[in-house]
């Protein structure tokens, strides 16, 4: 009698079904109004004035390596400090932003959706899906990358969650529009051609390097059931401590380093146009391992050039130090591989590099 009873009380499948159902909609609707809110906070909103700004009075503000000084400070406790400062005080908003959205993204949004969003068995797809859903976030490398990790830890394949990654920085729009404002259309062109062709280099050593990715989910798997929503917000609220943890600490540590010794990293630039392609080199690994805000390298450039840099180097920092920076390649090392995370930082540089020789053809 007791069984009975216990079987009659149990829910049936259909009605689980439908349980699963709508946990599976409200959280994707969480996923959505987490993503869509921290994004209009931290970027899009702040963009939509900061354009019309930046359109009235043609500039950005000071070159964050300097300040208002002249030079870069010498190494010193107080210039890692300082930098530090300033740098978190421009980026904090997107840090939290990207931290939200990927603890949210673990917590609330069905890996199957994912993959039918960015999933392609072939690397050139997934690229281009990964650079394209990159345009909206407009974050920079550092701020990007606790959503790459996350995505794959969710087993999004590799190509498609580099070229997001990188995708954030290199084809932010709001960065390209600023491009044109303070230092010409030109400099824009530049900058799409640079992050296109980076991309694509990104997206197919990827697809070589990187550790395998997992097999795209079969229509079984795809519809497989989330936790329900209690169990959700317990993954959310652990996934941000997780993230927090492992990667904020590094972090902050490589910005300090980078801060202190900024003066040694980006010199005067009288006498560097002597050193020719070497010069060239020098400026695209820098620019490929220093950390900035987004869109501040735009200032640092014209800061330079008018401090004497020649025009090769400063159109390498054009694609190098936004792109990547030693900070985000070491938080995203362990979810791509470090193979692969050393090739983009090869790959940033390679096309830096190449991006000098370009700058004439565009009539830089």
């Amino acid at each position: 009698m007791s069984t009975a009873v216990d079987r009659a009380a149990q829910p049936s499948l259909d009605e689980r079904e439908a349980r699963r159902r709508t946990t599976t909609v409200v959280g994707v609707l969480l996923f959505l109004a987490v993503l869509v809110a921290m994004l209009a906070w931290a970027k899009w909103v702040p963009y939509a004035h900061k354009i019309p700004a930046t359109a009235a009075s043609g500039s950005l503000g000071v070159s964050i390596l300097t300040g208002k000084q002249a030079t870069p400070p010498s190494p010193s406790l107080q210039a890692a400090i300082s930098y530090t400062v300033t740098y978190l005080g421009a980026i904090w908003p997107a840090l939290v932003a990207g931290l939200l959205i990927a603890a949210a993204l673990e917590a609330f949004l069905p890996p199957a959706l994912l993959f039918r969003l960015l999933a392609s068995r072939a690397w050139g797809s997934a690229t281009l899906r990964g650079g394209a859903c990159s345009m909206s976030s407009m974050m920079c490398t550092c701020c990007a990358a606790p959503i790459a990790v996350t995505m794959r830890k969710r087993g999004i394949p590799v190509a498609a969650v580099a070229a997001f990654w990188i995708g954030n920085p290199a084809l932010n729009p709001a960065v390209l529009a600023f491009l044109a404002l303070v230092l010409s259309w030109k400099w824009a062109a530049l900058r799409i051609v640079g992050a296109v062709v980076l991309l694509a280099l990104v997206g197919l050593v990827a697809s070589r390097l990187a550790r395998p990715d997992p097999d795209l989910p079969s229509t079984a798997a795809a519809d497989q059931q989330p936790p329900d929503l209690v169990q959700a917000f317990v993954r959310f609220f652990k996934s941000l401590a997780r993230l927090c943890v492992t990667l904020l600490p590094e972090y902050l540590a490589i910005v300090l380093l980078l801060g202190a010794f900024r003066g040694w990293l980006f010199p005067a630039s009288q006498g560097v146009a002597a050193l020719g392609i070497l010069a060239v080199v020098l400026f695209a690994v820098v620019g490929m391992l220093f950390v900035i805000p987004t869109a501040a390298e735009i200032p640092i450039i014209q800061g330079l050039l008018l401090a004497g840099l020649p025009i090769a180097p400063a159109a390498a920092l054009l694609i190098t130090l936004p792109a990547v920076s030693l900070p985000s390649l070491v938080m995203v090392a362990r979810a791509f591989s470090v193979p692969a995370t050393v090739a983009f930082a090869g790959l940033v540089v390679l096309v830096g590099i190449l991006t000098a020789p370009a700058a004439p053809v565009f009539g830089i």
